[in-house]
């Protein structure tokens, strides 16, 4: 089959997360109130941080990091769909395709790490709680954060320029509703069984090997809650770690489930139910999450209110 060349000039055509015609007035609705309820949500989120002194500490730190990612997460991927859904032709750029590929992975590699930093930082402050300050400083937890962009950035930029340099001579029709690299490769038109080594290697060190250590610290974690001698203690401890471990799952299972599979095993459909979760469902609990099942956040929106 005949290459054809690529260029900036080229395009995508998104094919969506459903097709009914009928029915892309309601989705458009129903996706836009998830989103500005997620955008909401996050935003106060990050104000309440801000704002409160008494929510300046690493936990809330590194949750008012993960709060900025699920803002930018949602912007990338549903203003796109939404808008799709009442638009006749669904197109992308090829540089748009590319520039949405890149932030993407960049801002779900930043969580996944962060998650696992999270863990750390309730590991510390329940097992170790004395060390706690010297193990947690402010210099600690910027230098979590900055690693996280950092590596997740240079991972993203290596997929995407691999990615995008290979010949896509088939249909540019791309069965998902944002450019993601599972959805791109049935497009490519030369052996790619060599990059998926590569895809899984990506997903073992940012996505496998974090989620095996926040299990490892919630293991140490729930067998030092179980020792304790005080009720208030152990329910105080379990109810800040479930609400992270639900996160985690919903993050971890969904991803693992994409980006750990060889290529062969994908079924489109399914990718796009998937993806829902991680890109749109997950950045809409977090902050509920979060809060709802935080005295301290819970708290502090009653000072700023009150």
């Amino acid at each position: 089959m005949k290459t054809e060349n690529q260029s900036f000039g080229a395009e995508f055509i998104l094919l969506g997360l459903f097709q009914y015609g009928q029915m892309n007035t309601v989705f458009f609705v129903a996706i836009s109130i998830f989103f500005s309820v997620a955008l909401l949500g996050n935003i106060i989120m990050i104000c309440l941080i801000i704002l409160d002194f008494r929510l300046h500490i690493p936990m809330y730190f590194l949750l008012s990091q993960l709060s900025f990612i699920d803002v930018m997460y949602i912007s990338t991927t549903v203003p796109k769909m939404a808008a799709n859904f009442l638009s006749t032709s669904k197109t992308i750029t090829f540089l748009g395709c590319e520039i949405q590929t890149f932030v993407f992975l960049t801002l779900a590699g930043t969580e996944a790490l962060l998650l696992s930093f999270m863990s750390y930082d309730r590991y510390v402050a329940i097992c170790h709680p004395l060390h706690y300050p010297v193990l947690m400083t402010k210099t600690i937890c910027l230098y979590m954060v900055t690693c996280a962009w950092a590596s997740s950035s240079i991972n993203a930029l290596i997929h995407t320029l691999y990615v995008f340099q290979l010949p896509f001579c088939r249909s540019r029709l791309i069965n998902h509703f944002f450019c993601e690299v599972p959805s791109l490769m049935p497009l490519v038109c030369q052996d790619t069984s060599q990059y998926e080594y590569t895809i899984l290697f990506s997903g073992l060190i940012i996505l496998l090997l974090p989620f095996m250590a926040i299990l490892a610290s919630y293991a140490r974690v729930f067998i030092v809650v179980y020792q304790m001698s005080s009720g208030k203690g152990q329910t105080k401890a379990v109810s800040t770690c479930s609400s992270h471990l639900i996160v985690v799952s919903l993050f971890y299972g969904t991803g693992i489930s994409t980006y750990m599979r060889p290529h062969s095993l994908h079924n489109s459909e399914q990718d796009k139910v998937v993806a829902v979760f991680y890109s749109i469902i997950t950045p809409l609990l977090n902050p509920f999450i979060y809060s709802l099942r935080n005295k301290e956040v819970m708290g502090a929106m009653k000072r700023l209110i009150g």
